[in-house]
């Protein structure tokens, strides 16, 4: 096959994952048209449709599908090993992508990576604020960050915080009308605030324990979001109890504008860890970021 064709496959493979013209262009540093005329050609040469196109978006057919699980693998093997040849350079460089939450991104990731994107210019870090359980090796991404050890079959965790605690809070506003609880089941009389997850639609559970028993509550409340911040915001607004990472609120509890509930119920447990694929060839981009995150105590 001619060099020229693996790269049309390259194109197909952008257009696929993008499941837009336009972005896939963009990542590709190519005109619009240019994909395009590459796409029509490719699917001429094969003989079958690989793209389904909309006036909104752009999906691969079942034959554009089967190119995606069959094919989409190697390719990525081969990009793995092309990146990893940046271990000969005097400096390494390559793109890392990396799916988190808010709070970690702001707490952890990014204090740690800043001294490593000094050092060195040519590493690009695109981090994805994410609250699903995405999967990176789907969406493509190089690692993603979970709490505790919990990870999938096949995927190495390193882990990159210290043990944490979640907090119950609320305005001292709030309390002024309602009473505090004393224990997880007291909060269905109160007005939670609440976080959806993507991955499944579904209300995240507030998680509790103590001497031995845990226990799981779905609480109810009039606001809901998909964001650590914006329930941050409306608990210091006195809208409601919210459920949070201890460090994301301590500042506040602190200053006396939170103040903090069922705090024995909140035990720590393992911290946040970075996952990836066991079978994932590491660049010399990739190590470096990894030794950037790992936690030393």
């Amino acid at each position: 096959m001619r060099r020229g064709h693996l790269d049309d496959f390259v194109a197909f493979f952008a257009v696929a994952r993008e499941q837009s013209f336009t972005r896939a262009a963009a990542k590709l540093g190519v005109s619009q048209s240019a994909l395009s005329h590459t796409m029509r050609e490719l699917e001429a040469r094969l003989g079958v449709r690989l793209l389904a196109r909309t006036t909104r978006r752009v999906a691969p057919t079942e034959a554009g599908e089967r190119l995606v699980q069959t094919l989409g693998p190697r390719f990525e093997e081969i990009e793995a090993e092309l990146a990893a040849l940046t271990e000969l350079r005097d400096k390494p460089a390559g793109n890392v992508r990396i799916t988190a939450t808010e709070y970690v991104t702001d707490a952890i990731l990014l204090p740690k990576l800043s001294k490593l994107l000094r050092n060195y210019p040519d590493i690009k870090i695109e981090i994805a604020v994410d609250y699903g359980l995405t999967d990176i090796v789907a969406q493509r991404y190089d690692a993603g960050v979970r709490s505790g050890e919990q990870v999938g079959k096949d995927m190495i965790a390193v882990r990159i915080g210290p043990d944490m605690r979640m907090a119950v809070v609320g305005a001292p506003a709030y309390f002024r009308k309602r009473p505090e609880p004393k224990r997880p089941q007291d909060l269905i009389d109160h007005n939670c605030i609440n976080l959806r997850l993507p991955t499944h639609g579904g209300l995240y559970a507030w998680e509790f324990e103590k001497a031995g028993h845990e226990l799981k509550v779905r609480v109810e409340g009039q606001l809901t979001f998909n964001t650590t911040a914006q329930m941050l915001n409306a608990a210091l607004s006195g809208f409601g109890l919210t459920y949070v990472p201890e460090g994301l609120v301590q500042p506040y509890i602190t200053k006396g504008r939170l103040k903090r509930v069922l705090e024995d119920w909140c035990l720590p447990f393992s911290g946040y860890h970075l996952w990836y694929p066991s079978r994932r060839q590491s660049s010399a981009a990739f190590a470096l970021v990894v030794e950037a995150l790992r936690y030393r105590n």
